[in-house]
């Protein structure tokens, strides 16, 4: 029979490195002190690391010299959100950097949120959650939200075919029907930016 420690790990590395998560990701395996515990042994032997107050992550090796890498800014946002039950979009230059389309990487990484305006801070970077209506971060696709954010930061003027291009092919092929879908309620102008993005490519 595995023990609390053995599962946890299990999903740990099932959902592969660079996954941060909390407490709450495994409240389904055991009371919440038996998890605390686990988490603070495997923290002690550098298997899991904290990037903030109860929230850890599985870091990821960097290619060129195998170091073990800071934690992602967007998986602590989203396991912050999960822990809260919030629903979280990612906005402005965060979105142009995903895409490709800025090379500035800002010092706050900020998010639409349904849950209370709240900073985070860790690594020399903060994560500012900032409430809005839920209408603005009710999607049910994580890209439809990058897509929409990256083009409403660059705003109608700007959307030229290498930024469709540059979107295109930093999305997955698979998601551009469900992405189209999930974008219906967006300003017309930028569903209509969505449908050149998601539209087939000729052969």
């Amino acid at each position: 029979m595995q023990s609390i420690e053995d599962k946890i790990i299990s999903r740990i590395y099932g959902r592969g490195r660079g996954w941060a998560f909390t407490q709450n990701d495994f409240k389904d395996i055991a009371g919440r002190s038996a998890i605390d515990i686990a988490l603070y042994r495997l923290h002690n032997k550098d298997t899991i690391r904290r990037a903030i107050r109860g929230v850890y992550y599985y870091p990821s090796i960097g290619k060129l010299l195998g170091k073990k890498l800071p934690p992602d800014t967007d998986q602590i946002a989203r396991a912050i959100a999960r822990k809260f039950s919030w629903r979280i979009q990612i906005t402005g230059m965060s979105a142009l950097n995903y895409f490709g389309l800025s090379t500035q990487v800002p010092g706050k990484v900020t998010y639409l949120s349904d849950g209370p305006t709240r900073e985070y801070n860790f690594t020399g970077q903060s994560i500012v959650f900032r409430h809005t209506s839920l209408k603005e971060s009710a999607f049910k696709h994580r890209e439809t939200g990058l897509i929409v954010q990256a083009i409403k930061t660059l705003g109608r003027k700007r959307i030229t075919s290498e930024v469709i291009y540059q979107i295109r092919i930093r999305t997955k092929p698979s998601m551009l029907k469900a992405i189209l879908k999930d974008a219906q309620p967006v300003s017309q102008w930028i569903l209509d930016a969505i449908k050149e993005i998601c539209a087939e490519i000729s052969e």
